[in-house]
């Protein structure tokens, strides 16, 4: 069940409001867990944990190099994570097996709802575009794999700025190539510090909750719609 904010302007008027909606990638549009069945050939019963930790590092990492000011692409942040969970596992992978497990990330599957509910998205007349933390050339080729980039009218990386996610100048940035405002530009995240920084940047936000014991971050700052998927967002912004 969803969770609606009347900021979202569309209940009560005449026709639903048309979006410029910015998608995370990872965890939003396609399933990371899909890495699971990879690690699982080569680090056996630990790939689960294994594969949280990895996720959780890499995403550490991007806010470290933020907030320091030290860009480097995601890529970098990536390896460097994994490197510290083959040190904590005290597991060793040699290089070209590192390699082969990076390239896995092109090769995510979609969530079962994505494509159709960016195409019912698309037929109400939003503009979508895959907002993320990756290079462009990257996640180009990870939604032309999973099926996804011909259902989107853009991919934005944050790499154009050389810093990361919850940047509020990424959000202001998504909304310029998107030529929107504040009221018409909406990130789509499954990912809460997603939700925040872009609610603290002025956008609207709806969080993905894609899994019913996902908790969101007990802060002050709220999203203006819940939902499980993408299909039910359509819905949702489909109502007047």
């Amino acid at each position: 069940m969803s969770t609606v904010n009347r900021h979202l302007g569309y209940a009560g008027m005449e026709e639903p409001m048309n979006y410029s909606i910015g998608f995370d990638v990872y965890g939003t549009l396609v399933d990371p867990v899909d890495m699971g069945l990879h690690l699982e050939n080569l680090i056996g019963d630990k790939a689960s944990e294994f594969g949280q930790l990895w996720h959780d590092k890499k995403v550490e990492y991007a806010f470290r190099r933020g907030l320091m000011q030290q860009y480097a692409d995601f890529t970098v942040c990536t390896q460097q994570a994994l490197q510290y969970c083959l040190n904590v596992y005290q597991l060793s992978l040699s290089s070209t097996e590192q390699q082969q497990l990076m390239a896995k990330f092109a090769e995510l599957s979609a969530f079962d709802d994505v494509i159709p509910g960016l195409m019912a998205l698309a037929k109400q007349g939003h503009k979508l575009a895959a907002f993320s933390n990756g290079s462009e050339a990257s996640v180009r080729k990870l939604l032309s794999n999973a099926q996804v980039l011909p259902h989107l009218h853009h991919v934005i990386s944050v790499d154009d700025l050389q810093t990361y996610k919850p940047n509020p100048d990424v959000y202001q940035y998504l909304m310029r190539r998107m030529h929107a405002n504040m009221n018409s530009c909406m990130m789509v995240s499954s990912n809460p510090w997603d939700v925040i920084g872009a609610k603290s940047a002025g956008l609207q936000a709806v969080w993905v909750k894609r899994s019913p014991t996902k908790i969101f971050d007990p802060w002050e700052i709220q999203p203006d719609l819940i939902v499980s998927d993408l299909c039910e967002l359509a819905i949702e912004l489909n109502r007047k």
